[in-house]
């Protein structure tokens, strides 16, 4: 089935709606990256809203947060979970981000990349977890 020009994937429809009934915080991107949901948790986590950031490029997240290795050292965009998803892999990392309020939380990471066909990348997913100390 092919999509009009503006039209959303059904499975991007489908992936926000996953994401809005998460407790954990979701991100929902489309095959270019542009932030297309992300979930009241997520809202919490990076201390904005969806109507702050709506349609953000992924290399533009950095407005939303930094993100860093465990030992403190930035974290190239390239090689965040969500960059990776958008090659067609899933990811998985650890790390730490700080919002635009200077709060730092310790992350585990897991993006997927949503697929219409086996060939057909639309969009990724993306689910953070607090990494609670000890």
């Amino acid at each position: 089935m092919q999509e009009r020009p503006g039209q959303k994937s059904i499975v991007l429809i489908l992936a926000r709606e996953l994401a809005s009934k998460l407790s954990t915080a979701g991100f929902v991107t489309d095959e270019r990256g542009e932030l297309v949901y992300y979930n009241e948790a997520a809202e919490e986590l990076l201390g904005a809203t969806l109507a702050e950031t709506a349609a953000l490029p992924a290399r533009d997240w950095r407005a939303l947060f930094s993100a860093e290795r465990l030992d403190g050292t930035p974290m190239p965009v390239d090689e965040m979970p969500g960059m990776i998803a958008l090659g067609g892999r899933p990811a998985h990392d650890e790390l730490c981000v700080t919002t635009e309020d200077g709060a730092r939380r310790r992350l585990l990471v897991t993006a997927l990349p949503l697929f219409a066909h086996a060939d057909e990348l639309v969009g990724v997913l993306i689910v953070f977890w607090p990494r609670r100390a000890g």
